[in-house]
């Protein structure tokens, strides 16, 4: 399918896996014989929790300050997050030695912030608002020259997420191809990278975004592709998966409409059983937001489509595993053993 129109081509993943390779974890793939019998397909979890960093993210941040002239980069980079974005940055800077910027919203995760501070980010504390966050990056763009890294609505950082699809393809080779890869989706750059590579590589595999509905019944990519355009003023999900709660940006939406098969939403009760379902067979430490691929396949939702329950091979990206240990009691209190 071609992809001129879009943020990125193939090959501009190809060059990015390239570029990233010297700096980044080659992740596994991991399967479980149970899960296999319990959803009664094949599946297959590229597990990108255990990236450097916890998630997926060092991927774009590495590419695109890595694509940054020499010049450019030292002057430094800036960008805002509560996340997994902001600990990416920082670790991707710190390999090319130049200076990460990080505004952090009053509030965030407190095992997030250490894993930034801990990466050598720069910390930078504003009000906990979009305009907070930019008007800090503004500032500091103004004084030092920083170039801002966006968390997913650019072309390197779309590129460079796109190699987890990329890398995906080439361990299970072109003759075992998947039926349907399904990605966590919020502001959709990792989404769009997997969807770039996987349509040109394999066309009829299905791309599957899988996202939150949030106790406010938010799940603003399922609203926007089934209004067929980018809705701007949609509440933002209240969901314990705080890495899936962005907004899809001008480059990453044309992706998601025309390459995204289907967007499958979950609830918070699903996300919570999924995720100490991985915990249990795959021993695999994933955040909310990593078991949400999972919750997607396991829900109702999917065995109620057809196209999606005829999918028998089915690759799934656990996303990221930076989660706060000492929660993980109370977030699994109201579910059961996937080994009942």
């Amino acid at each position: 399918m071609p992809s001129v129109h879009l943020a990125c081509s193939y090959s501009d993943v190809q060059a990015a896996s390239s570029l990233i390779a010297p700096h980044v974890i080659h992740t596994p793939v991991l399967t479980s014989p149970r899960l296999d019998m319990l959803l009664s397909r094949s599946l297959f979890f590229k597990a990108e929790a255990l990236q450097a960093g916890g998630s997926f993210k060092l991927r774009g941040a590495t590419n695109a300050i890595f694509s940054l002239p020499d010049a450019v980069a030292q002057r430094g980079v800036v960008t805002h997050s509560s996340g997994n974005h902001a600990i990416a940055v920082a670790l991707a800077a710190s390999m090319r030695n130049v200076t990460a910027n990080i505004v952090v919203p009053e509030g965030a995760p407190a095992i997030k912030v250490a894993a930034v501070r801990a990466a050598g980010g720069k910390l930078t504390f504003c009000e906990p608002t979009m305009e907070g966050r930019e008007a800090a990056c503004a500032a500091i763009t103004a004084e030092t020259g920083a170039t801002v890294v966006p968390p997913y609505n650019h072309k390197d950082v779309i590129a460079g997420q796109g190699t987890i699809a990329h890398e995906f393809m080439e361990q299970l080779t072109d003759e075992k191809k998947l039926d349907a890869v399904v990605v966590p989706i919020s502001g959709g750059g990792m989404t769009s990278g997997i969807a770039i590579a996987v349509k040109a590589r394999w066309p009829s595999c299905l791309v599957v975004a899988a996202e939150p509905t949030g106790d406010n019944d938010a799940a603003d990519v399922a609203k926007c592709k089934a209004a067929g355009e980018l809705l701007t003023s949609l509440p933002k999900p209240a969901t314990i998966a705080d890495g899936l709660q962005a907004r899809l940006g001008d480059l990453t939406w044309p992706v998601i409409r025309d390459l995204v098969d289907e967007v499958v939403t979950v609830s918070e009760s699903e996300i919570k059983q999924s995720m100490r379902t991985v915990y249990e067979q795959l021993k695999v430490a994933v955040e909310p937001s990593g078991a949400v691929g999972l919750a997607a396949v396991s829900s109702p939702q999917w065995a109620s489509n057809a196209k999606l329950n005829a999918a028998k091979r089915v690759g799934i990206i656990l996303c990221g595993g930076n989660v706060d240990v000492q929660q993980l009691g109370a977030l699994f209190a109201e579910t059961t053993s996937s080994w009942d």
